[in-house]
């Protein structure tokens, strides 16, 4: 579960991201935020993870209380919710394993362990023959394949995708929206930042939509 109360970022240059915002996320729901670019999207993914804190307000993920948690449990928050961007951030020097196994390296798991896991998560996003390729020889579609496949490596409660198809075609697209689609069905929480409206049309989600950092529906 995710809940924000009466939540407000304003940033040390004096622009407020969002505006006193408040919402329930229930387990295992699929929800979409829309809204313009600027609109506070991005900053809420950036708020779950504690990337930063709100300036007012509270935020509970599971069992924690984001807006308040210490360095200690961070890295357990951080294992609740993978993340997925629409630039990929594919390490380029790295091969496709060694880009989803990445976390679990950090994390110090056994290197059989690492292994398995990754092999799951690339058999999950329909790329079980692709580790041993680098992502130049990818295409733009497999590559946020990779980075799905990345984030769900430690079985995350929660995977929150910012804007996951933006740069790619309507067909490719359609894929990355039903892997999404199969994951929420395994009873992960899937939320989808986006202004596609063709994923939001497949994906059928409740709506959560911001305009100038406020919650308008």
């Amino acid at each position: 579960m995710i809940r924000f109360a009466s939540v407000t970022k304003t940033f040390p240059n004096g622009k407020t991201a969002l505006k006193q915002i408040s919402f329930e996320i229930a387990a295992g729901e699929m929800v979409g935020i829309i809204g313009p670019s600027g609109s506070g999207k991005t900053t809420i993914l950036r708020l779950l993870i504690n990337e930063i804190i709100p300036t007012e307000g509270k935020i509970t993920v599971e069992d924690f209380e984001v807006h308040k948690l210490n360095r200690k449990k961070l890295p357990q928050l951080r294992r609740t919710i993978g993340s997925v961007f629409q630039d990929f951030k594919i390490l380029n020097d790295r091969t496709v394993a060694e880009n989803v196994g990445l976390v679990l390296e950090i994390l110090d798991l056994p290197e059989k362990e690492i292994a398995e896991k990754v092999t799951i998560a690339l058999e999950m996003v329909g790329l079980p023959q692709t580790g041993d390729l680098f992502p130049a020889q990818l295409s733009g579609g497999e590559l946020q394949r990779v980075a799905i496949a990345r984030a769900m490596a430690m079985n995350p409660k929660i995977l929150f995708a910012d804007e996951p198809t933006g740069n790619l075609d309507s067909a490719t697209a359609k894929q990355i929206a039903k892997i999404l689609k199969e994951i929420n069905a395994s009873g992960t929480t899937v939320i989808v930042a986006t202004h596609d409206k063709g994923i939001l049309d497949f994906l059928k989600p409740r709506i959560l939509q911001l305009e100038a950092g406020e919650l308008i529906l």
